[in-house]
């Protein structure tokens, strides 16, 4: 993706904290790009261009209220589409993702013997690392908020006894597949038994929905671990492509968010406004499989 991409996160991130600042008062479009200074023309030219809507009925999309709404409109109960597996009906996914687990084994020997390869990339929410091994992509941050240095601090922390190799070359087709929602993506997902079903049952939940951390504790059978569930939720390591964005808080809350709660909330409102006016998604869908 190019460095228009990470520029459209940027204005969008000044945008919500205009309209968290206004109290979800909507703000007009004029006012709007006064405050971003940018002539009204340019400034719905570019968001439209981002997000395929326009500036005002974006804001629908960021109002601290958004989630609720989604709570009670595109709601996904897991059940069904757990209880038949990642080959059931319905789009599970946003991208044809092939992905394999470490065994329990070579996730506790905290990747030694493992190389994984790393890279900057440009994206939509700003700032991505993406981290891989030959198998796959193990590991996506995005920097907006928390900053280059503690994204990649916290990446390598997941696998201290790696051997980290600086290679963007290595990973760009499965990067620009990733964040640019096109071709397809393979993922080497590193975790331990209870997250890698937590991760599961986020890759059920389609795009422009969202489900609760209760939801995925009953979808794993075991609904009293919904505190455990949102720990598992918090550490995904692939974020955006495992979607842990779309898990909130039963309440409507947005609960928290790795990587910083105004890259979670442009998420969920890029893809509630992508739905609702109809633009494409992503790639060619398919469903993930296990290798």
């Amino acid at each position: 993706m190019d460095q228009s991409d990470t520029y459209h996160y940027q204005l969008m991130r000044r945008a919500i904290a205009l309209i968290d600042d206004a109290d979800d008062a909507p703000l007009s479009l004029a006012d709007l790009a006064a405050r971003l200074q940018m002539s009204p023309a340019h400034f719905q030219r570019l968001f439209s261009a981002w997000v395929g809507v326009s500036p005002k009925r974006y804001q629908q999309y960021l109002t601290l209220t958004h989630a609720k709404t989604l709570l009670r409109d595109r709601f996904t109960t897991l059940d069904t589409a757990h209880a038949t597996g990642l080959s059931g009906s319905g789009r599970l996914h946003d991208l044809f993702l092939r992905w394999e687990a470490m065994s329990p084994g070579d996730y506790a020997r905290n990747g030694a013997g493992l190389t994984v390869f790393w890279g900057w990339f440009d994206s939509a929410f700003g700032p991505a690392l993406v981290m891989g091994t030959d198998r796959g992509i193990c590991g996506l941050a995005f920097a907006a908020e928390t900053g280059a240095e503690a994204a990649m601090v916290d990446l390598c922390s997941r696998w201290p006894d790696a051997a980290f190799v600086e290679n963007p070359a290595a990973l760009r087709d499965w990067a620009e597949a990733a964040l640019g929602m096109t071709g397809a993506a393979r993922l080497h997902i590193i975790g331990a038994p209870f997250q890698l079903k937590v991760w599961e049952a986020l890759l059920t939940i389609p795009s422009g929905h969202v489900t609760t951390y209760s939801q995925i504790a009953c979808a794993i059978g075991n609904p009293k671990a919904v505190r455990a569930v949102g720990t598992a939720v918090g550490r995904n390591p692939v974020s955006w492509l495992i979607p842990c964005h779309r898990a909130l808080r039963k309440s409507g809350a947005l609960g928290g968010y790795h990587w910083g709660l105004p890259v979670k909330r442009a998420m969920l409102a890029w893809e509630a406004a992508r739905l609702d006016a109809g633009a494409p998604m992503g790639g060619k869908t398919l469903e993930p499989k296990a290798l």
